[in-house]
């Protein structure tokens, strides 16, 4: 299908940009996909270009960003690598591994990006968009833009904004931030920069995380649309709804609201972190008070410990050495510490860690093999090509369920031949997928492979009441709600707060 023939056949896209970034373009997107659904559209999310270490793995095996999934979810549809066609996952020191259609394609520096790489950009996201439009030819795109369209340094090699919104001829929704201040300077700021052919795309304007009366702001309204003559459509109060961020900057925000908590939960704060919309589930527990461990300290205070993901598991293991934190979690480990690694986690707890390709962060040839912590007897090769794939698989500790996730990663890991006598044993029925040891004071030690662990209900359950039990806690026999259920729940409410400040009818047409 030829796209740019056929763009008047298709529904009038809405695209939601924004003044900066955090603008709340995301749950913006992921809202009207869900009025959109509710109103019998077919929605489908879509963002050309993103910039994020939490990612999702699709049933092809395509690695796309987690706020598209969330999106997709939204829209009541499995979610597509296709949705997000370029996926840039940082590294570091200004590097990026480039993802296109889901799969790696090569490393960029932030320097040459766009040099190298805004041809074969724009080609996979016309790709995208024409496949997209050939699968569901009634649909109707629901496009999230990135960061703010009038970068003006960069603005003639966007990918992801203005050049998709003149290419479908999208109605655009300008998303501001009043929390932020100079509510005012954003909104004519970013519009003065636009030229006029794109200015006549913006259809309305939306006021996003609006503290107290909302009539308070009727005169501000007024003259918004007064100076611009664009409506504003939505004037959206303070929401408390919690939702996965999009880059773990924001965790530094984010604070587990549990006033009461019977257990305390302690994740590293990696500086290389990912997936770490992992813990989700984590943070819908009542029970579960949650803290993000970022320098060295006594870790005795926490009931578990969680190793997350990381998109450089050998540079993070070498700063958890260099800070203390790698001595603190083994000294936790002897004092009935219970610890939860997935996937870069898990391989940090190993004897070993090989990077013979410079996959994993390593710098210099004397880190291409490192030590890990040798909580588990386990060594990790990392190779040139990424294993990524849905997994569907049973439980065998601590307890038999069945068990559905994925896995992102480069590593292979296999159990060591010096085991020293330490009894590991599989936790799943696919073998290579985790690894748990009790300590001898009762704690237990695992190392997973599968993101979305913590989203299999009857597996979370069991695992706190492990933990329950070795405090002497009451074993939690009701069964909690369904993460999965919590979090359609959440996106109901999202949508019906919108639904009641959002003019959406106004961009439909």
């Amino acid at each position: 299908m030829e796209l740019e023939a056929k763009i008047h056949e298709i529904k009038k896209p809405i695209m939601v940009l924004g003044t900066s970034s955090g603008a709340g373009k995301s749950l913006t997107v992921t809202a009207i996909c869900r009025i959109l659904k509710n109103l019998g559209e077919e929605p489908i999310p879509f963002k050309g270009q993103n910039m994020s270490n939490n990612a999702w793995v699709d049933w092809e095996g395509g690695e796309m960003a987690y706020s598209q999934a969330l999106q997709a979810f939204a829209c009541g549809i499995s979610p597509s690598a296709e949705m997000n066609p370029i996926l840039l996952k940082p590294q570091g020191n200004s590097i990026s591994e480039v993802i296109h259609l889901g799969k790696s394609i090569g490393i960029t520096t932030a320097k040459n990006y766009y040099q190298d790489w805004f041809i074969p950009g724009w080609e996979v996201i016309k790709k995208s968009l024409s496949s997209i439009y050939k699968k569901s030819p009634n649909c109707r795109l629901v496009i999230e833009g990135a960061g703010s369209p009038v970068e003006m340094n960069l603005i003639h090699r966007d990918l992801t904004n203005l050049r998709v919104a003149k290419y479908l001829n999208a109605n655009c929704i300008l998303v501001t931030d009043i929390e932020r201040g100079g509510v005012f300077a954003q909104i004519i700021g970013t519009l003065e920069l636009l030229k006029p052919e794109e200015k006549k795309l913006i259809k309305g304007i939306i006021i996003n995380r609006f503290r107290g009366d909302l009539s308070l702001f009727e005169e501000g309204k007024k003259w918004i649309e007064s100076k611009t003559k664009i409506p504003v459509i939505g004037i959206i109060p303070w929401l408390n709804e919690s939702f996965p961020p999009e880059d773990s900057l924001d965790l530094l925000e984010r604070k587990s609201s549990n006033s009461n908590p019977e257990l305390k939960v302690g994740i590293i704060k990696l500086p290389s972190i990912s997936n770490f919309s992992d813990f989700d589930p984590l943070e819908n527990e009542k029970s579960i008070l949650i803290e993000w461990i970022r320098e060295s300290q006594n870790l005795n205070k926490y009931d578990f410990i969680i190793l997350p993901g990381s998109k450089q598991t050998v540079k993070d293991q070498l700063f958890l050495e260099r800070c203390g934190l790698s001595s603190d979690i083994k000294k936790y480990s002897n004092h009935k510490g219970n610890i939860i690694g997935i996937c870069g986690g898990l391989q940090m707890l190993g004897n070993s860690l090989e990077d013979p390709f410079f996959k994993e962060g390593s710098i210099t040839y004397s880190e291409q093999k490192i030590n890990g912590m040798g909580l588990l007897p386990l060594r990790t090769t990392f190779f040139e090509n990424k294993l990524t794939r849905q997994i569907s698989s049973e439980s065998l500790w601590p307890c038999k369920s069945k068990i559905n996730g994925f896995e992102i990663h480069n590593g292979q890991t296999v159990l060591d031949n010096i085991q020293n006598g330490i009894q590991i044993k599989p936790i799943f029925k696919d073998s290579d997928l985790g690894w748990y040891k009790e300590n001898n004071k009762g704690g237990t030690i695992a190392g997973i492979y599968i993101h979305g662990i913590f989203e299999n209900d009857n597996w979370r359950d069991q695992y706190i009441n492990l933990i329950r039990k070795s405090k002497n806690l009451p074993i939690l026999n009701t069964k909690s709600i369904s993460y999965k259920i919590k979090r359609e729940s959440i996106i109901d409410n999202l949508a019906n707060e919108y639904n009641k400040h959002l003019d959406i009818k106004a961009i439909l047409s």
